[in-house]
């Protein structure tokens, strides 16, 4: 008789986690030198306000004209070697996954989304002790959005991405404490 196996549970992120998951240039969306780019940056703090080395975060949007296709291609793999051939430089593919560096910080250069509505870009968190990862939004601007409007303004501040210079947004990911990020629940 076999020995039936049970599914590895959600929470067993580890030993798996830094393998093949992050990628190079992933957190460069869009194609090099194109003059809409945008930064997104920030850090991911857990709940006693320190910064996570070694959280990982994918990011998803709308392109640039509202579609929500984005082109193949942002983990292409080489078939002869299985080498990662990355981005093809010229498309954009609405997907980016940044790991955090030694200060908890991490950096995505993308194009302006142009979904319909206030833009944003969807967040998904992985962090050690997460039992699962966490879905948010960055929104680059505030104004009318069912989502925001539901939530008190102190909470619907989390989910705002402050516009600096030259293009940049910061958007901070705190798991939880005062000023915890709001996250989304999707079934």
């Amino acid at each position: 008789m076999t020995e039936r196996l049970l599914p590895t549970p959600s929470h067993t992120i580890g030993p798996f986690y830094g393998h093949a998951l992050p990628f190079p240039g992933g957190g460069e969306v869009a194609p090099p030198g194109h003059p809409d780019t945008i930064t997104l940056h920030g850090y991911v703090f857990d709940g006693a306000g320190e910064p996570i080395p070694d959280a990982l975060l994918d990011f998803w949007q709308a392109a640039p004209d509202g579609s929500l296709d984005g082109a193949a291609g942002s983990m292409r793999r080489d078939p002869s070697t299985g080498g990662f051939l990355g981005r093809n430089g010229t498309d954009f593919t609405g997907f980016g996954r940044v790991a955090t560096d030694a200060d908890g910080h991490y950096t995505l250069r993308t194009l302006p989304p142009g979904n319909a509505g206030l833009p944003y870009i969807s967040v998904c968190v992985f962090a050690r002790g997460l039992v699962h990862h966490l879905f948010t939004r960055a929104y680059l601007a505030d104004g009318a959005d069912p989502l925001l409007d539901s939530l008190p303004r102190d909470r619907r501040a989390t989910l705002l991405a402050t516009e600096g210079t030259h293009r940049t947004y910061r958007f901070d990911v705190r798991l939880q404490g005062e000023g915890e990020t709001v996250f989304l629940e999707f079934r």
